[in-house]
């Protein structure tokens, strides 16, 4: 699903670029060689990059316990 329309940005290429470390929109577009243009994608791009960086942080907790 193409989530920033301006980039052509997927929601797969966000939650890699949030695996790779990105903390947010601005760093995962980055990762990506673009940068936010009109804002109309941020919040999801966010609720995204959240999304997938509290997944890992349970993936990672059960490999601990």
């Amino acid at each position: 699903m193409i989530v920033c329309s301006c980039n052509v940005i997927r929601a797969d290429q966000i939650r890699c670029a949030a695996r790779a470390g990105a903390e947010d929109c601005e760093e995962a577009y980055a990762a990506l060689g673009c940068r936010v243009q009109c804002g109309g994608c941020e919040d999801h791009a966010e609720a995204i990059i959240t999304a997938e960086r509290a997944c890992q942080r349970l993936a990672f907790a059960s490999r601990a316990a």
